[in-house]
């Protein structure tokens, strides 16, 4: 199963749409994890329309009409492997610990917020993962979102993959 993780896509405050290297990867995607801060429904509509699968939550940025469409917690297994995902974990000291404790049925967390990419393992093998922004890099080099396989319970080695400058 091949997995698109995204986050933070901020349309239209940020970009005016999303990347067309994106789009192409959500195409080919059997499953896309947005992690919050859309900014605008068109983005889900777009979103729903073109994932085969999509999980998805609102970020502090999201208002009423998102809140309304989406949770703030999304829990899925995708090829045995059990995910869940949140906008904001909070600081980075101590991130591991407290997402393990809070999420201690899951194998992977995919978290946005920062748009700073994110891969670490929690003690007792909670795998932390945040993609970045597509569309607002921030002092970051480069926006970026994550691809990733999941089979037979195993999940793969995650993809960064940079965009150019301005989508």
């Amino acid at each position: 199963m091949r997995i698109l993780l995204t986050s933070d896509t901020h349309v239209p405050a940020r970009a005016k749409r999303l990347p067309e290297v994106l789009l192409a990867a959500v195409d080919e995607a059997d499953a896309v994890v947005h992690a919050g801060d859309w900014t605008d429904e068109a983005t889900l509509d777009l979103l729903e329309s073109r994932s085969r699968r999509l999980i998805a939550v609102y970020g502090n940025n999201d208002g009423p009409a998102l809140r309304d469409r989406l949770p703030e917690i999304a829990r899925a297994e995708l090829e045995g492997v059990r995910f869940a995902v949140v906008h904001e974990t909070g600081p980075a000291a101590g991130r591991e610990r407290r997402c393990a404790a809070r999420f201690p049925d899951t194998d992977v967390l995919v978290f946005g917020h920062s748009h700073i990419p994110w891969d670490s393992t929690a003690p007792g093998g909670l795998r932390l993962l945040n993609p970045g922004s597509p569309t607002d890099r921030r002092r970051r080099p480069h926006h970026t979102f994550l691809t990733l396989t999941a089979v037979d319970g195993v999940l793969g080695d995650p993809v960064l993959h940079r965009l150019p400058d301005r989508p």
